[in-house]
């Protein structure tokens, strides 16, 4: 019995650091870097490692929408320069002036010929004046308006004070070619008289057709230069120094130099 006693007993102190061992946990296990699989050493091993802190991302993200901003700008440019642009900003003007004008005498016809007996002086020779104009001048290249041009006439001397003088209803057709200085097409239709002193002795109809340029020196202000065929008809009558002019159809190269000044009505 006591010998059986005294094996157990030995056999149970040999069995105790075994269990002791047992019991202890095991070291976590290491990467083959020698960082350990927890939370804490794997930050160390990847810093450790030359990895680049996850500030970086951070810093990514902040620059994502200054890029976002940038794209819908661009997509923006694109868009307006594709499109469509609106027409240019048209105005309407009151546009009025005065003008030199000078009347050159091509043909007076019936109202000067030459007698086979006598001399009977022509009464209808060239002349230059002042003309006053003002109209409209629309959005598109018409202008519209009226004109009044008095004219002193070489009347040979029997006037004292020959006065032509034009009542017209003026066109005028101006392509947009962009450019400040601007030519034009013309065309007018009207009234004459004649006679000393600005009376009206005589009486008529004229018809203008003609072409000119005018020059932008502001947005207001514009010069001009016009040149125009003008085809009068005067009814026959009697002068002051006892003739008798028969009905003539008289023509005339009428030259203008304009000034003219523009009002502002409105846009479109």
């Amino acid at each position: 019995m006591l010998q059986a006693l005294a094996a157990a007993t030995v056999l149970s102190l040999r069995a105790t650091p075994l269990l002791a061992q047992s019991a202890t946990p095991a070291p976590p296990a290491s990467s083959p870097g020698g960082a350990s699989t927890g939370g804490a050493p794997t930050e160390a091993a990847s810093t450790e490692a030359g990895a680049e802190p996850s500030s970086g991302d951070g810093a990514r993200v902040e620059d994502a929408p200054a890029a976002v901003s940038e794209a819908r700008a661009g997509e923006e440019e694109n868009e307006e320069a594709l499109r469509p642009r609106p027409p240019p900003l048209h105005v309407e003007y009151a546009q009025y002036g005065v003008a030199l004008t000078t009347e050159l005498n091509l043909d007076a016809g019936a109202a000067c010929t030459e007698k086979v007996s006598g001399f009977e002086p022509c009464i209808l020779g060239s002349g230059g004046g002042i003309l006053i104009r003002g109209g409209y001048r629309s959005p598109g290249p018409w202008y519209f308006g009226g004109s009044y041009e008095f004219t002193k006439m070489d009347s040979s001397n029997l006037y004292r004070l020959g006065i032509f003088q034009q009542l017209r209803a003026e066109m005028r057709y101006l392509p947009d070619l962009g450019y400040r200085l601007s030519p034009y097409f013309s065309a007018g239709l009207g009234g004459v008289a004649y006679g000393n002193e600005w009376g009206a002795e005589t009486g008529g109809a004229v018809l203008t057709l003609g072409a000119g340029a005018e020059l932008e020196i502001s947005r207001l202000t514009v010069i001009g230069l016009s040149a125009g065929y003008r085809p009068v008809l005067l009814a026959g009558w009697t002068d002051t120094a006892g003739y008798r002019r028969r009905t003539a159809i008289a023509q005339f190269f009428g030259l203008e130099l304009m000034i003219e000044v523009r009002t502002e009505l409105g846009r479109r």
